[in-house]
């Protein structure tokens, strides 16, 4: 789905608007009830990549005109012909539904959106009920807020809510919010205004959707502060949604503030985490723009993510080809991440022309196996650097192990068994090719292209590691520059080295083993934001590694780095240079 799908428009169109308006997740207990909505990711289908593209012949009635009741329903035939099968399962109509071809809005008696008569003409029961019939569901799209041109100088009724209008829902002075300001902020101290999301929770119900993407929610889509916030919006939508009796898939969107991540879990059955991963160009995305950007995004959010709601890294567009904008290669290494991350998976291609190699992405049980079943997220196990290794240990002992070569160039990339927590022999199981490749011994290494990708799963058959851990904190260790030692409630033994900036070092002094040799050297670190710092051993030439961000400044995640040590004993420098780096709660070192 978009991220700012409904308002990710040109000038002329903004115009018109503004007239009118790494810890491992944890598994629930044993005892939790099963979610009754998002037990799994979701699957689907959905419009905005097509209606945002610029791609010849997609949009031929002007921007945005590809959203169309015929459209939907070509995409709604072709998905249970060749996607069903697979899992795919909600048709998602996104932004325009109520507007006509140059944007402008319709509404009902109530102050509610009403369907284009031209883009729609059976109304959006029938659409939902032809994507019914075909034993699919059905998902639609609202913004955030009371839409301007709702507002109708404030005496628009409210349905079902005796006494109630437009006036009475939002406030005096007509505040804006939502990521684009089309709206007015809704005022839940006032009687009226639960009324009004009520009266909107009904109208698509009683249509038969199942699924409501609500966009441009805050604090995220790209505001802050007090007008944007919309957590109250989505907490009524929450209730009343439940009022209705329907199931229906809430999903926010986009950019969703990670500091309020227990709102959106409590709320609501997913979150977009990032920006529109649409490129707004001739193609449906881009590499840069901005696909790659979830590999530095999605770390932080890995812990949220679990049955009842999930992370979404938006629609994964990896079956048309030319029309998508990537090489074969790219198409590979989104959907291995998207499907490792447990994101929703689902496409806003044209599923009526999927070619054979993209059919085949979307397709591949194993793969999706991985996002569909019961092992946890991935997370890095290395930095974010160009070269990653992203793993999750899974409910019967093996591991999942992707393998990404995020440089411009070709290079080889190494899964190192002690990152792990094991040493020795393993078997590896590529997904993509459903082929067992073998037993290797400590490591597996891949040549990879350039944006490359190889998604294993691993069974150990050596044994486990053993490790050596040193506090940062330790009064053998050394400080330099501003690092200072701080409390920390998340940390081993309650304690950090921080104010790693502007030449801060940590230096870990006594650090013992028996033989010489490169070492993975597990580092658990706090950090609000990926920072990059500065590792090297007994004085010599340093690595600069970047640590994704831990979400925020409370909680450790770690990653393993190469540091190539002598017998005997040793120093492990953490270095800021120039910049800022994480704070260091701890390292451990393998004994062998």
């Amino acid at each position: 789905m978009r991220s700012s799908s409904y308002f990710a428009l040109p000038a002329r169109a903004l115009l018109v608007l503004a007239l009118m308006a790494v810890a491992v997740p944890t598994a629930h207990a044993a005892d939790t009830p099963a979610p009754t909505l998002a037990a799994k990711p979701y699957m689907g289908w959905t419009s905005w990549s097509m209606q945002s593209s610029k791609y010849p012949g997609l949009n031929p009635d002007g921007d945005y005109s590809y959203l169309t009741e015929a459209n939907v329903l070509k995409q709604t035939d072709a998905m249970a012909a060749k996607l069903k099968t697979y899992g795919y399962e909600y048709v998602n109509i996104d932004a325009g539904w109520w507007m006509d071809k140059t944007w402008k809005s319709g509404f009902d008696q109530y102050g509610r959106q009403k369907p284009d008569p031209v883009r729609f003409p059976s109304g959006m029961k029938a659409v939902a009920d032809r994507i019914h019939a075909k034993g699919l569901k059905a998902g639609i799209y609202l913004p955030a807020g009371l839409e301007k041109a709702a507002y109708g100088d404030g005496k628009t009724p409210v349905w079902n809510a005796d006494g109630c209008t437009t006036a009475d829902v939002v406030y005096g002075d007509l505040r804006t919010t939502n990521g684009w300001d089309s709206a007015y902020k809704l005022d839940f101290s006032k009687p009226c205004t639960a009324k009004y999301i009520d009266s909107q929770a009904q109208l698509i119900a009683d249509w038969g959707y199942d699924f409501l993407k609500l966009d441009g929610v805050g604090p995220g889509s790209g505001k802050s502060g007090d007008q944007y916030d919309n957590v109250a919006d989505v907490a009524a939508w929450n209730k009343a949604i439940a009022a209705t009796g329907r199931p229906i898939h809430l999903e926010l969107s986009w950019s969703l503030d990670i500091g309020h991540a227990a709102d959106w879990k409590k709320y609501s059955q997913g979150w977009r985490i990032d920006t529109d991963v649409e490129c707004y160009c001739n193609t449906l995305v881009s590499w840069e723009n901005s696909v790659d950007d979830r590999w530095d995004d999605t770390p932080a959010w890995t812990r949220h993510a679990g049955p009842g709601g999930w992370n979404d890294l938006d629609s994964l567009d990896v079956g048309n080809g030319a029309m998508d904008g990537l090489t074969k290669a790219e198409r590979q290494s989104y959907a291995t991440l998207w499907a490792i991350a447990k994101s929703p998976l689902y496409t806003g291609d044209d599923l009526t022309r999927l070619d054979s190699y993209g059919l085949s992405l979307l397709t591949n049980r194993e793969v999706i196996a991985l996002d569909q079943g019961p092992n946890p997220p991935a997370h890095p196990v290395t930095p974010s650097d160009p070269q990653q290794v992203w793993a999750a240990k899974n409910p019967d002992g093996t591991y999942t192990v992707a393998l990404f070569n995020l440089a411009d160039a070709p290079a080889a990339v190494s899964a190192d068994w002690s990152t792990l927590g094991f040493t020795g022999n393993a078997a590896v199981r590529d997904l993509w090719n459903h082929e067992n490749l073998g037993t290797f011994k400590n490591k597996v290494t891949q040549a990879l292209p350039a944006h490359g990708s190889r998604l294993f799963t691993v069974t150990p058959r050596g044994t486990a590691l053993a490790l050596t851990g040193y506090e940062a904190e330790s009064s053998t260790n050394t400080l330099g520059g501003n690092a200072s030692v701080a409390d920390c409630s998340a940390c081993s033994h309650g304690k950090k080295v921080g104010n790693l900036y502007l030449g801060g070092t940590l230096t870990f002094r006594d650090v013992v083993v028996a033989k010489a040799g490169t070492y993975q050297i597990k580092v658990s670190y706090i950090s609000g934001d990926a920072r990059s710092v500065d590792v090297s051993a007994n004085g010599g030439g340093a690595t600069r590694h970047k640590l994704p961000s831990t979400g925020d400044w409370g909680t450790v995640a770690s990653v393993y780095v190469p540091v190539t040590l002598k017998a005997g004993t040793n120093t492990i420098t953490f270095d800021s240079g120039t910049g800022y780096a994480p704070d260091i709660d701890r390292i451990d070192v393998p004994k062998s």
